[in-house]
């Protein structure tokens, strides 16, 4: 949890993993890209740490993604269900 205390009604979900692989970027280059510390990235990742506004967009900045695309207050389903919707009926 963040060291700033935050509730368990407001948290903050991030895709930050998802969308370095997809950018095939490692945590390392990502920490030098946004000038922090490799471990800040994994504290990211893992939920242990929330980013100030600042970084969260310089992360979106590297990777051109909005705000909303990488970081919300709701759990984040997988990419697939969002991209393509089933209709309801609609068989798999």
């Amino acid at each position: 949890m963040s060291p700033v205390r935050r509730g368990e009604t407001l948290p903050i979900f991030n895709r930050i993993a998802v969308v370095r692989a997809e950018h095939r970027m490692s945590r390392a280059a990502l920490a030098e890209a946004v000038d922090v510390n490799v471990q800040t990235i994994g504290a990211l990742e893992r939920g242990d740490h929330y980013p100030s506004l600042d970084l969260a967009m310089r992360i979106c900045d590297v990777f051109a993604l909005p705000i909303e695309a990488v970081f919300s207050r709701k759990e984040f389903g997988p990419l697939s269900a969002e991209l393509y919707p089933r209709t309801k009926g609609e068989v798999p």
